[in-house]
């Protein structure tokens, strides 16, 4: 016999729109939609990651500059973070207008990819307007890597880009925290439900987890982050379950 429907995880995405991004003296970002973006500031975390990476470099770009040559494209990051709960519960504040892109080549003019690179202009590179791409008229900051010598074909190189990259987000993602609830430019609410005596439905998909540098993260600390996410490799590629609004909040990271 079919019950009530019961409703397990309650997930709140309140969006703040930016709408200038211009260059500053510190990565900061604020409620009435500016963001600055210091780009002597990825240096250090270059530093960090010396064994693996040679050089960082962030541009912004805006919409119409989007006619520029870019390094294969390793991922797309929105700008999101836990304010309360876990990944897939609770409430994440996430920022609209604008995406990170992670590209990646080594000294040697080698790009960072598996299958097929994608670099080259980025107007015919990247679909604009997709699920999982930047808007027509958002802006983009480019986090451009430069690994040593054959890094970025192997796990820990690639690991190591990914690594650089979320640091120079959570910068964002700190202050994101602490913005106000009530000023949010966009409110969502999202439930996972129980629904007894209805049929289960369970969507299966297949992730990288092939081994040399195709790998995936879940289960990180920040929406689409990756600090405290583990391998789909290291897990035996056994399969995983994550529930809807897992998934919505950001808990699987390419690792390409």
């Amino acid at each position: 016999m079919s019950g009530e429907s019961k409703e397990l995880r309650r997930l709140v995405i309140k969006a703040y729109h930016v709408k200038e991004a211009v260059w500053g003296s510190e990565n900061r970002v604020s409620e009435d939609g500016i963001m600055t973006v210091d780009r002597g500031s990825v240096q250090k975390y270059r530093e960090k990651e010396s064994d693996y990476i040679a050089d960082i470099s962030v541009r912004i770009i805006r919409p119409e500059e989007r006619e520029q040559y870019t390094n294969t494209i390793m991922d797309v990051i929105p700008i999101s973070a836990k304010v309360l709960g876990n990944i897939g519960d609770g409430i994440t504040h996430t920022l609209t207008g604008v995406y990170v892109i992670l590209t990646g080549v080594d000294t040697e003019g080698k790009q960072t990819h598996e299958f097929g690179s994608s670099e080259g202009m980025l107007s015919q590179q990247m679909k604009f307007g997709r699920a999982g791409t930047p808007g027509e008229r958002d802006m983009i900051l480019a986090f451009d890597v430069t690994m040593k010598k054959g890094m970025g074909q192997i796990r820990a190189g690639v690991t190591a880009a990914h690594r650089a990259c979320d640091q120079f987000v959570q910068e964002y993602r700190e202050q994101l925290k602490k913005f106000h609830g009530n000023r949010c430019t966009e409110r969502h609410e999202f439930y996972d439900v129980v629904r007894p005596g209805k049929k289960k439905v369970l969507i299966i998909k297949q992730v990288a987890g092939q081994g040399a540098m195709y790998d995936m993260h879940l289960f990180a600390k920040e929406p689409s982050g990756v600090e405290g996410g583990r391998s789909i490799i290291d897990m035996g590629n056994m399969p995983v379950l994550v529930t809807p609004n897992e998934y919505r909040d950001g808990i699987l990271r390419s690792m390409q």
